[in-house]
């Protein structure tokens, strides 16, 4: 062990390692490698915004549990207000790094989404667990699913509002890809306002809107509380879809490489930590409730990242595709083809006006070398392909390969 470290080659070999995707480093040497020498973290303390969500909780153990230190970093969590307040600490530095919407990230390096900068994806934080809340009052109509609410807005017209949680971010393009497949356009039938996560539920005891899409539990919340009913979950939408990404700014990664893979690592791991077992799942679930993050009782949290989910009238399931923050080590990957797909809704959309070079900003952004850097230091198995293929709700394929065509099939769009 001793002659590993202490050998010149050690620091090539993890690289090509990384490269191959091999995973065959003695565990207890991986984050070693990574915490001394010249790959050591060049900023050790690292401010992390996060918005208050179920899925901000690996970046929130890494720290809590001390995985952090483990690769010679400290990470503050910092709770944030909005997603716009994200995205603007990230642009001017305030932040290193951020729990953030994928689209958020792809907005922000395009100018689609206020300020542009060159921004970075530096792992995909978890899969699925996001919903699509109804109100009561739509579900007493007969509301329940998109299809009925689809009808009920055809016979019952009036001004239909709904809420997501920032312009360019997962839950609008969840929110949108699931009116239109029901035959609504919600650029043309519906009012949609942005409303900050923890806001949604109080926002629709008053009545503000019809319904929303966001990460919970302020969808189990809305149940909990007897003034909505989950109409659709996100994994209902696209099974293991990438949500929360952990991102930063170009800049910041070329200033400080050796930091972003750390703070990568330890976070892949706390992701790892928590899928692991019931027991775990449940302590963060105790833990993320605190006030200083997510802010609710503990039982609002617990249920859905077993699986077990109520749509608030009477009907209860298990669904195995709940929210996963490593699953097996799938979770994590920064698959260029997840990137592209926000970019084909945000031109299907009418957010960006001409069709972008997809695989080139995708290059750009997501970090797939230094991410596999950080999955050799926690031991996370990387795919062989830098795309995949999902099949969405309505049944159309996503591969990648040609997101022009892709974004330019939807018979609704802006």
């Amino acid at each position: 062990m001793t002659d590993f470290l202490e050998s010149p080659m050690s620091r090539r070999q993890v690289l090509q390692a990384a490269t191959a995707g091999a995973l065959t480093i003695v565990p207890s040497l991986r984050a070693a490698v990574y915490a001394q020498g010249s790959d050591k973290p060049e900023k050790e303390e690292v401010k992390i915004g996060f918005i208050p969500l179920t899925d901000c909780a690996s970046v929130v153990m890494a720290s809590v549990l001390g995985i952090d230190k483990k690769y010679g970093v400290k990470i503050i969590p910092s709770k944030e207000s909005s997603w716009a307040g994200v995205r603007d600490k990230l642009v001017n530095g305030e932040l290193d790094f951020a729990h953030a919407l994928y689209g958020l990230i792809y907005g922000v390096h395009l100018g689609t989404a206020g300020p542009k900068k060159d921004m970075a994806v530096l792992m995909n934080l978890n899969q699925n667990g996001q919903a699509i809340t109804l109100s009561k009052n739509l579900a007493d109509k007969g509301a329940v699913d998109a299809a009925s609410l689809a009808k009920l807005m055809a016979t019952d017209k009036r001004d239909y509002t709904f809420a997501q949680t920032f312009p360019t971010g997962t839950h609008a393009m969840w929110l949108y890809y699931w009116l239109a497949s029901a035959g609504v356009n919600p650029m043309k039938d519906a009012k949609v306002i942005t409303v900050p996560p923890p806001q949604m539920v109080a926002n629709m005891r008053v009545g503000n809107m019809d319904g929303y899409c966001v990460g919970e539990p302020w969808g189990h919340r809305a149940i909990a509380d007897g003034i909505g009913i989950t109409a659709a979950t996100t994994q209902d939408i696209w099974r293991d879809h990438p949500e929360k990404v952990l991102g930063t700014t170009s800049d910041f990664v070329k200033k400080y490489p050796n930091t972003a893979r750390a703070v990568t690592a330890a976070i892949l791991e706390a992701g790892k930590w928590i899928d692991a077992s019931l027991q775990n799942k449940l302590k963060m679930a105790e833990t993320i409730s605190d006030k200083a993050y997510v802010n609710t009782s503990v039982d609002v949290i617990n249920q859905r990242i077993l699986g077990r989910y109520q749509n608030g009238l009477g009907k209860t399931w298990d669904d195995p595709n709940h929210m996963k923050f490593f699953n097996d080590g799938s979770a994590n990957f920064p698959y260029l083809s997840d990137g592209m797909w926000f970019l084909t809704q945000h031109k299907r959309w009418g957010l960006l006006k001409d069709h972008p070079d997809y695989l080139k900003v995708a290059k750009e952004i997501n970090q797939i070398d230094l991410f596999k850097q950080a999955a050799v230091a926690s031991g996370t198995p990387v795919p062989k392909e830098v795309m995949r293929t999902s099949k969405l709700m309505d049944g159309v394929v996503w591969d990648g390969k040609d997101p022009k065509k892709y974004a330019d099939s939807f018979k609704i769009h802006a």
